[in-house]
């Protein structure tokens, strides 16, 4: 059987890259290397309760066209997101806003952190050349040691000062006593979980799991008139020019015979001393009922480390600095060469994109190629 197009890889990009192709009247396959549909925002139900297998995500948008498209397929629920920061027992308020300069200082009004906070910023002079002046620069010293330095360094593996600016280049500082973490028009969960979002946008579509498409790639190639591909743009070509790096975390998991274990869904741990960078209590995504509206007895934790990325892992943020950036753009060239194939999403472009932002790709693509 002869299909239009054969997508590879079954997470966002390609679901809706196969549900539009679809809806035009096109044939299409997707090959998935997992043995689960919906990629790193699959959600599996345990004790009642959908578990976000890959770490928490949270759906925010401004882009009212993205929000519509996915309301389509799956009721969204009204979570915000209001994290906070665990420093050695010390709680605190995420974004940075007015209840997190009063916890820090006493501060009571946006005129006293904003003194405080301009003060601290003049220890770096100039152009800041490291992530630890960019932090400094835009929050000062307090803030930076307390709710920054920990957790970055755990995330990426390496000392703030041996990190680039750009990680955070924009900080979120508000003089308002308001801690919704996205500055989104829209914002929620799938009701039901992802995998359920990703389910019903593949309604009617084929879809083989347990599939490397790599290792199959001639006889895949020979099937369908034109190839999307979602995985490893390095991958694809055999790492001929190098392995692009990544950051890849692994979670601990645990059921607990308790109803409320942090009483938020998620916690970062901000002190270098604690191996994890945040704990997700997942019941709170769905504010710790089920379906029916029926209270949990039970909750599920998950741990979070991170660590640096090996061939067997699952690449998860990339490490887009200059030297990596480069090579990602000699990977594209041999990319832009390849015909009737087209490369999208988080690992095909080498790019860290929301969930809103990898549909808007996906649905600007289908634009032009459909």
């Amino acid at each position: 059987m002869k299909y239009d197009y054969l997508i590879v890889g079954c997470g966002l990009y390609g679901a809706v890259f196969a549900r539009q192709a679809a809806d035009k009247g096109k044939k299409v396959l997707i090959v998935e290397k997992r043995n689960h549909i919906a990629g790193n925002v699959y959600t599996e139900k345990v004790e009642g309760i959908n578990v976000q297998k890959y770490g928490p995500h949270i759906f925010h948008t401004n882009n009212k066209q993205v929000w519509n498209y996915v309301n389509k397929f799956v009721e969204f629920n009204r979570f915000t997101n209001l994290p906070v920061a665990n420093y050695k027992g010390e709680i605190y308020s995420l974004p940075f806003s007015m209840f997190t300069f009063n916890k820090m200082w006493g501060c009571t009004t946006p005129q006293e952190a904003e003194k405080i906070i301009s003060e601290q910023r003049k220890e770096v002079q100039g152009v800041p050349k490291n992530l630890e002046e960019q932090a400094i620069s835009l929050v000062g010293r307090d803030i930076f040691e307390k709710l920054i330095k920990g957790y970055t360094e755990k995330q990426w593996g390496r000392d703030c000062k041996e990190l680039p600016t750009f990680i955070i280049k924009r900080l979120p500082v508000r003089f308002v006593y308001d801690n919704n973490y996205y500055n989104a028009l829209y914002q929620g969960i799938a009701v039901g979980g992802y995998t359920k979002l990703v389910k019903n946008m593949l309604d009617g579509i084929e879809v083989r799991l347990n599939e490397d498409y790599l290792k199959k790639k001639q006889y895949y190639n020979s099937v369908a008139d034109k190839i999307i591909y979602t995985g490893a743009i390095d991958a694809y070509f055999e790492y001929k020019l190098g392995t692009l790096q990544y950051r890849t975390v692994r979670f601990e998991s645990e059921i607990l015979d308790i109803p409320n274990f942090q009483g938020d869904a998620i916690v970062n741990y901000t002190d270098k001393e604690t191996p994890w960078t945040r704990i997700i209590e997942h019941k709170w995504f769905e504010f710790g009922k089920d379906e029916n509206g029926n209270e949990l007895p039970k909750t599920v934790i998950s741990k979070e480390f991170s660590k640096e990325w090996n061939i067997e892992d699952e690449p998860y943020y990339p490490v887009n600095d200059e030297k990596n950036n480069s090579l990602y753009l000699k990977y594209k060239e041999l990319a832009d060469k390849e015909q009737n194939v087209y490369f999208g999403g988080r690992l095909g472009e080498y790019k860290y994109y929301d969930m809103d932002a990898v549909i808007e790709s996906a649905l600007n693509f289908c634009k032009k190629e459909l």
